[in-house]
């Protein structure tokens, strides 16, 4: 269930901040920094699972969810240049997609959209109708496909296609379901010449036990349609890239919120388009991970 929630200006940021009170603790840095930076149509930044709970001061396994989600933000505000958006890949809620959940995330979310637009979708720890309940006035509600709710954006350099997984909520595997992996193979094949990039919270799983029940027909369409070069998703709260034998470049999304093995990094990654493929970049809390701030080049396979 994708949702679009446009930048908001500086008045608007600034009207929201001051009627949040003492909310307002909960944003990551000064609001100078927030504005007047260039944008980077090329850029785009990348959260998922951030497991917030109604309560900023809730942990999980040691981790303080509302914390370290700020502390992306802070990190992002502090970046050169402004992404072109900003993809929160589900998992939004701390488990049970409550009210409650969405109001604190969405006064966390009020730095970010102050940076650029930015794009949802939903894991299965988050609730559609009580997401939705929780950004009335900034949502458009997309009736793509019946109960899903799929969606495109373009940027210069690839069509995005962000997917909804959530079957049930706090109920591991996903599905995407027949209706719309039928919108998505009619999609691709309307846009064949712009590089696509499919977004989804959940990855595939042949097992259908952690990832996605409909897995072997999300591939086939990975891999038929040649203009597919990435495949982005979260829900293991781990940190992986690696390419697919079709040469569709897999990207596993780490948690902003907490990690399963002890270990393994939580943050937020940068991804830059080039022409003929992208750059990922892993933003890591923990600067020590080797991983941190280290490039991947990542090519495109042929058409």
């Amino acid at each position: 269930m994708p949702l679009y929630l446009p930048q908001l200006t500086r008045r608007e940021f600034l009207k929201r901040a001051a009627l949040a009170g003492a909310a307002v603790a909960l944003a990551p840095q000064g609001h100078a920094s927030l504005f007047g930076k260039a944008r980077d149509k090329h850029v785009f930044a990348f959260f998922s699972d951030a497991h917030i709970a109604s309560d900023p001061a809730q942990t999980y396994l040691r981790i303080n969810m509302a914390d370290q989600f700020a502390a992306c933000a802070h990190e992002l505000a502090a970046w050169p240049v402004k992404p072109a958006a900003v993809i929160v890949n589900g998992d939004l809620a701390f488990k049970f997609g409550l009210p409650e959940d969405y109001a604190t995330f969405g006064r966390l979310l009020e730095p970010v959209r102050a940076l650029a637009p930015i794009h949802l979708t939903l894991g299965n720890h988050d609730d559609r109708e009580k997401f939705w309940q929780a950004f009335p006035r900034d949502a458009t509600r997309l009736k793509t496909v019946p109960q899903r709710q799929a969606s495109i954006f373009a940027s210069d350099r690839a069509n995005w296609f962000l997917l909804d997984s959530l079957d049930a909520t706090n109920h591991t595997p996903g599905e995407l379901g027949t209706a719309q992996l039928d919108w998505l193979a009619r999609e691709l094949a309307a846009r064949p010449e712009k590089p696509a990039i499919v977004v989804c919270h959940h990855p595939l799983d042949i097992t259908g036990l952690m990832g996605l029940k409909d897995s072997p027909a999300l591939e086939e369409l990975l891999v038929r349609h040649r203009q597919v070069k990435a495949f982005i998703f979260g829900h293991t709260h781990d940190w992986q890239v690696e390419q697919h034998p079709s040469g569709v470049q897999f990207i596993n999304l780490p948690p902003t919120g907490y990690v399963f093995q002890a270990g393994r990094p939580s943050g937020w990654v940068r991804v830059t388009l080039a022409r003929d493929g992208m750059e990922v970049e892993l933003r890591s809390l923990d600067p020590k991970y080797p991983d941190h701030a280290q490039v991947r080049r990542l090519n495109w396979r042929p058409t």
